[in-house]
């Protein structure tokens, strides 16, 4: 079967986005680079542990899970969780941020100040700017005020951020805008906590650094919704932004979206592939009518 890799998951750097693997290995990606693996006959994706332990009994998980942990693991894995409210003693400051992923689509939430924007990466976020900067329970009363007085939520699904990347404004300028009005309203508000700081509206825009401008990118059709026994995919890395990776496959598919969570709790073996080909279950994207009928 020759030698197998499994899929710790993908990380933004200074650099771009890398594959990182079991064993302390990664592989680097960049525009153009070729995405290539398969999934061995007979293959069972096991559950990923939690919190840097193997899972004492290697549960099966199903294909379709993105976080790839059994119910027992995916529990310890949130009993020191700051998106859980588990850490309210934690002593790190703390950033209040507004990310904007779409038109009509823009959450608040809090990131450790030591990780800079890299939680703004990793959740696919197109632009953002900082609120303010505190102590975490001033940083999380801040996020609850903001969310119940601008009608932002907290979370936002991935599915949604994916289907409007092919449609995004062309410009800065555009897509920055309803942060910035947002951010203004924000700060207008009374109530805020008194230990937390607040910043200037300074967006951050993310376009060229995922890639998602090029006619390849915006031609994206639909996302893969599950790795198989027996599956493979082959295609040239045109976009990626949080999890996902955008891929020329061709044929039918043309561009589709792999959200490398489906790749966690899987050996996959390398594919040698100078052509498109996927061979896993994709859904299409909806699309907007074009006319009245």
């Amino acid at each position: 079967m020759g030698r197998v890799w499994k899929c710790s998951g993908l990380r933004w750097t200074s650099g771009g986005p890398v594959l990182v693997w079991d064993g302390g290995r990664s592989s680097g990606l960049s525009w153009g680079k070729r995405v290539a693996f398969a999934v061995p006959e007979g293959a069972v994706r096991r559950c990923v542990g939690a919190r840097g332990n193997a899972c004492p009994v290697a549960a099966g998980v199903p294909g379709r899970s993105r976080g790839a942990r059994c119910e027992e693991c995916a529990r310890l894995d949130r009993a020191h969780s700051v998106a859980a409210d588990t850490l309210a003693d934690d002593p790190r400051p703390y950033r209040v941020y507004l990310a904007w992923f779409g038109p009509g689509m823009v959450k608040v939430g809090i990131t450790a100040v030591e990780r800079g924007p890299a939680r703004l990466l990793e959740q696919g976020a197109v632009c953002f700017t900082w609120l303010g900067a505190g102590p975490l329970m001033a940083a999380r009363r801040t996020e609850e005020l903001l969310r119940a007085a601008l009608r932002v939520p907290d979370r936002i699904p991935y599915a949604d951020k994916r289907a409007v990347r092919t449609a995004l404004p062309g410009t800065a300028a555009e897509r920055a805008a309803e942060v910035e009005e947002l951010h203004a309203r924000a700060v207008a508000l009374g109530g805020w906590p008194e230990s937390l700081g607040r910043e200037p509206c300074r967006v951050v825009d993310h376009v060229e650094r995922f890639g998602l401008l090029t006619p390849a990118a915006a031609a994206a059709v639909g996302e893969v919704v599950e790795l198989v026994p027996g599956g493979a995919v082959s295609g040239e890395l045109v976009a990626a932004a949080g999890p996902d990776l955008h891929l020329a496959v061709g044929g039918r598919h043309g561009v589709v979206v792999l959200d490398t969570r489906l790749m966690s709790g899987w050996e996959v073996v390398p594919r040698a592939s100078d052509s498109g080909e996927l061979g896993l279950p994709v859904r299409e994207f909806a699309r907007e009518p074009d006319g009245l009928f």
